[in-house]
């Protein structure tokens, strides 16, 4: 029975799974002790039921749950990361599930090498000396392809393995280092200079301005176009512009808002003392909101192992429950101590609060995108909002040539890497399309 496996829980750290009478997955949790924290939300006595102090979304989710399983682990860092692996890849009922938890791209440069470059990842590259910016949500593109417009860096891998000088030379795009026309050293200082760029957008805007005039008055229309477009690349790469601490610190900003059944988080990137960055996603749930569980979901899709860190200090618009825990796991994780802290006054109160007005309009954003999807709910009778769906339909030409194809929404999204093509055998349409359907 349910109560007496409760009452048998071991006292280890570990991550526990509700299941309903179906044999549906409600919800996947962790703790430090699975008998302690396991029991926190039952009433044992007179009968099996909910604790009092549970919140409305908990209350409804125990009064479903049939059964329950769990798994040992080595420590609370193991069951943070096992829990954070099971939800994204089971998405329970009850567990805030984050709607987008892509990479974004930094540039980064290997200042290993004689006359290094630099180049766009979404990922760590390996090597003792890589230095990285952003990263950039929008906008990194516009960045690194104005560096290379500006500065006489190594335009293309191949140039220095040439050993002949090309046509970025004669047109003063490049220095030469493939024939000696310039030493390490001093390529070293306009490596320099162009990083002092990356972070400083007015800067590297103005300079951009000034280049697109001479296009402009040269009558040079099109390359004044191409500037004009990354100005504009450049422009949206930050939700707030302006932001200047006047110190060179660098830190990251988390802030979430909820209203309903929505809740949206928005991440600042401060390098330099200047805000280089900004990225935006919305949060997926149905029974209730936890802002404990958000920031901790947050935390854990967003800095990942794969993705580079340019920052350890990270300021939240509220305190949770988790952020001692999150940031040892992190720690761990990049071998580098991590600070996660909610500012109480000063100027990082001041952005944390402009965070959390910027999460507040991106919710009134993704609000109206929600509209067609509410619509569909309530036409489909559906218990939750559509959240992914796979669209399919199969085509002929005269009864031959076949096809099948699946087409894929996320979030209200087209995501085209995730649709699939088939070449269908069967004969019949409705053959074809259980084909279709039995091979996805």
């Amino acid at each position: 029975m349910l109560s007496e496996l409760i009452q048998n829980l071991p006292d280890a750290p570990g991550v526990y799974q509700y299941f309903d009478e179906n044999g549906r997955l409600l919800y996947v949790g962790k703790a430090k002790s699975l008998k302690k924290r396991v029991k926190s939300y039952f009433r044992l006595t007179p009968v099996l039921g909910p604790s009092a102090n549970l919140s409305p979304r908990i209350t409804k989710m125990i009064l479903e749950v049939r059964h329950l399983e769990y798994i040992l682990v080595e420590n609370e860092n193991d069951s943070l990361i096992l829990e954070n692996s099971l939800i994204k890849q089971l998405k329970p009922k009850y567990n805030i599930l984050l709607r987008d938890d892509k990479t974004y791209p930094y540039i980064y440069i290997d200042m290993a090498e004689a006359f290094p470059r630099f180049e766009i990842t979404r990922k760590v590259i390996k090597g003792k000396d890589i230095k990285y910016f952003g990263p950039f949500a929008t906008g990194g593109r516009s960045i690194l392809d104005s560096l290379y417009d500006l500065f006489p860096l190594v335009q293309k891998k191949s140039c220095v393995k040439g050993k002949k000088l090309c046509l970025f030379y004669q047109i003063k795009k490049c220095l030469g280092p493939c024939e000696g026309r310039v030493s390490p050293e001093a390529y070293r200082a306009i490596v320099e200079e162009a990083s002092g760029y990356i972070n400083n957008k007015n800067r590297l805007r103005e300079k951009l301005t000034e280049r697109m005039m001479r296009y402009a008055e040269t009558l040079q229309f099109e390359e004044a176009g191409k500037i004009k477009e990354r100005l504009e690349g450049i422009e949206r790469s930050t939700i707030i512009s302006g932001v200047d601490l006047a110190k060179n610190e660098n830190f990251d900003i988390l802030a979430i808002h909820d209203e309903g059944n929505k809740a949206s988080a928005v991440r600042l990137f401060i390098r330099d003392g200047k805000v280089v960055s900004s990225a935006g996603t919305t949060m997926h749930f149905t029974y209730g909101f936890d802002l404990d569980e958000a920031y901790t979901r947050a935390f854990l899709a967003f800095y990942t192992p794969e993705v580079p860190i340019t920052s350890t200090t990270i300021y939240c618009a509220h305190e949770f429950e988790e952020a001692d825990d999150v940031a040892a796991l992190l720690g761990e994780r990049f071998g580098r101590s991590f600070s996660i802290s909610a500012p109480k006054i000063g100027k990082k109160k001041s952005i944390v609060q402009l965070a959390l007005k910027n999460a507040e309009e991106l919710l009134k954003i993704k609000s109206n995108d929600d509209a067609t999807l509410e619509e569909l709910q309530a036409l489909l009778e559906l218990e939750t909002l559509p959240y992914r769906m796979e669209c399919f339909d199969n085509s002929h030409i005269q009864g031959t040539a076949t096809v099948g194809a699946m087409v894929v929404f996320e979030g209200g999204k087209h995501l085209g890497d995730e649709g699939r093509h088939y070449n269908l055998e069967a004969k019949t349409e409705y053959e074809q399309m259980r084909e279709l359907l039995t091979r996805r």
